[in-house]
């Protein structure tokens, strides 16, 4: 797989906005100058992949909501990306009555059907607009790639496939349906745009079997309509793959409630549990501490957004870093560049010297080669600053968190719960401590402690943590939830298993940068992770390297490529070498970090990890006592 998926999907989208022709490198002419229309959805999709400036090369001078105000532009032509619903298609209808554009392409996020193809078509001709409608294209790209080797399926209306939609008590089959339609719909698109069709094994008897039966039959469905199958022909350029198709694993969230509550401790993992963190924007909120001192009055807050992508070399580099690490890299990173920026002023000085001192025009010679290089070096220069101001405020932001909420103390507890090694202290201490976290923390720690926990609490300790819960101003809806699945599931007999998760204490961060550092982590346990592999990583392993196991042994397979009762028996002994793992019911950082750590330990191996929503621990509380409360 050479390319990644990430890449794929961009190159798809810039084939699009080229009126789907593939565009031609190295090209003088001046694009040809479009709008681009979106939807929310189709905005969620370009936005992780295209930058505005990127868009602006492809010659998109403008681009623009389908639901917003929109004033006619006679004469340029435009591409539309949009999701194919009644009211995005009564709007095309509208946009070619008001005959606001010259021309139109069509692109539609997912298969449209034929019902409403021929709603425009009606439109198009009572408008008098057949010849400017130019092309309607199926562009299959309805998922979201947020990295080379991770996916989401959709950031609007996501609330309608998450975990609390499909674990709901009062759920109605043809609801039920209608979920895994709409994620084995953004399924089959991720599988259209990767080019593969991949061999399916997903456990028995929950939503992820449910999933893993529809797209079986998608699959196979065009792969047998060969005339307009989209796994083969020129859509896929020769030599993209490897001979080996990718293993596709499907796994359910209730396999594993406890890592999505999980206090963590790498850098991505972090952000995305305190911060604001979406689609690899992060928001922060600034002006907080300066006016308390000053006692004027408060300026309004000011909202800073921050991309967080792959050409930031930093954040590739340290986004599966524990915390401490980081810290102290951008510490480095802060000293190297205003080295660098005392030699920039020094040059300038040097060469403002008036002819009379001597030295400086017997440096000039040698100094004209070093000044040129350093104006060169400006524009990297300030780039290289404006990273490095991008992760002092958000580490900055981090670690306010950190040392606010104790996040230390409750990573270790917890990844000593999970790794079921003896605790320091008791687990009432941490939830009755006042300046231990919020009340959100401790219902996290002691969810994983029920979650976790071999055998449930007595009735007189269970109501002992209850009370101290309740004193702590914790809503104990989403534990009336958890002891029902608990109950439910006969997983209670056998927890899943963590690993020999863990950590090293370092000691307090003693020696943590010297004073003039910005970050200030008095009192902060410098903690070091030990690889260990979370219940998905687990089960993918079993999977891939082909071991038997008897989590994984009775897991189904489906290979769509075969006909008959050939396609459910396992066929290939040798183990992947590609895989993609899917969570459905939601996903996180901490899982998606986790597969990466692992992959990196395999020469060779690919792993994607996708999910139907990514939530961090709050957002997951917040579905978990709405489960609770009914």
């Amino acid at each position: 797989m050479a390319a990644s998926v990430r890449e794929k999907q961009a190159v798809a989208l810039k084939r699009m906005l080229n009126f789907n022709t593939p565009p031609l490198k190295n090209t003088t002419t001046e694009p040809v100058w479009k709008v681009l229309i979106y939807d929310r959805f189709g905005q969620d999709i370009i936005s992780p992949l295209l930058s505005v400036k990127e868009l602006r090369d492809m010659g998109i001078t403008l681009h623009l909501l389908l639901h917003s105000d929109r004033d006619p532009i006679p004469d340029v032509p435009t591409v539309y990306f949009i999701m194919p619903t009644e009211e995005n298609i009564d709007r095309i209808c509208q946009d070619l009555r008001n005959q606001l554009y010259e021309s139109y392409y069509l692109n539609f996020i997912s298969a449209i059907s034929r019902s409403k193809l021929e709603d425009i078509a009606s439109a198009a001709l009572a408008a008098n607009a057949v010849s400017q409608v130019t092309k309607v294209f199926d562009q299959y790209l309805n998922f979201i790639t947020l990295e080379d080797d991770m996916f989401i399926l959709c950031h609007q209306n996501k609330e309608v496939i998450s975990y609390h939609a499909i674990n709901r008590a009062d759920i109605q089959d043809t609801d039920m349906e209608s979920i895994m339609d709409s994620i084995v719909d953004s399924l089959f698109c991720f599988f259209v745009t990767l080019g593969a069709v991949p061999i399916i094994r997903c456990p028995r008897g929950n939503a992820a079997e449910m999933v893993a039966v529809k797209l079986d039959k998608k699959l196979r469905e065009n792969l047998r309509d060969a005339r307009n199958s989209l796994f083969t022909g020129d859509s896929l350029s020769a030599g993209q793959f490897s001979f080996q198709r990718p293993l596709f694993v499907l796994a359910d969230r209730n396999v594993d409630l406890a890592t999505p509550l999980h206090h963590t401790w790498t850098y991505q993992a972090l952000i995305h549990d305190v911060l604001d963190f979406h689609l690899n924007r992060v928001t922060l909120e600034e002006g907080l501490g300066a006016e308390l001192q000053t006692g004027a009055r408060p300026k309004k807050k000011s909202r800073k957004m921050y991309d967080l992508t792959g050409a930031d070399k930093f954040w590739q580099k340290h986004k599966g870093s524990p915390f401490p690490e980081v810290a102290e890299s951008v510490q480095e990173e802060l000293d190297s560049y205003r080295a660098q920026e005392d030699e920039v002023k020094r040059l300038k000085s040097i060469m403002g010297l008036e002819g009379e001192d001597e030295g400086a025009i017997s440096m000039l010679s040698d100094n004209t080669a070093k000044l040129t290089s350093a104006v060169s070096s400006l524009p990297e220069l300030l780039e290289k600053k404006r990273l490095i101001d991008l992760h002092t405020n958000v580490a900055t932001a981090v670690l306010d968190h950190i040392k606010s909420r104790k996040l230390d103390v409750y990573f270790e507890f917890e990844e000593k719960l999970m790794g079921k090694s003896t605790l320091d202290k008791s687990l009432l201490d941490v939830i009755s401590d006042p300046d231990a976290g919020m009340p959100e923390d401790k219902m996290r720690l002691f969810l994983i402690f029920y979650i976790t926990a071999q055998q449930p609490p007595s009735e007189l300790d269970f109501e002992q943590y209850k009370k101290a819960l309740l004193d702590a101003g914790c809503d104990l809806s989403p534990l009336n939830y958890i002891r029902q699945w608990k109950a439910f599931t006969k997983i209670a007999s056998t927890p899943a298993n963590y690993g020999g998760s863990g950590v090293k204490p370092m000691g307090l961060f003693s020696r943590v940068m010297n004073t003039g550092s910005q970050f200030v982590m008095e009192g902060v346990k410098n903690l070091v992770l030990k690889q260990h592999n979370l219940p998905v990583t687990r089960i993918l392993d079993n999977l891939m390297e082909m071991k038997s196991h008897p989590e994984t042994d009775d897991y189904r397979y489906f290979d769509p490529k075969m006909r008959g009762s050939e396609s459910s028996i396992p066929r290939n002994k040798n183990p992947f070498q590609e895989a993609i793992v899917f969570v459905v019911g939601g996903g996180n950082y901490i899982e998606y970090q986790n597969l990466v750590d692992y992959t990196k330990s395999k020469q060779g191996k690919k792993v994607i990890y996708g999910c139907s929503e990514l939530f961090n621990a709050a957002q997951f509380i917040k579905q978990l006592s709405q489960l609770g409360q009914k």
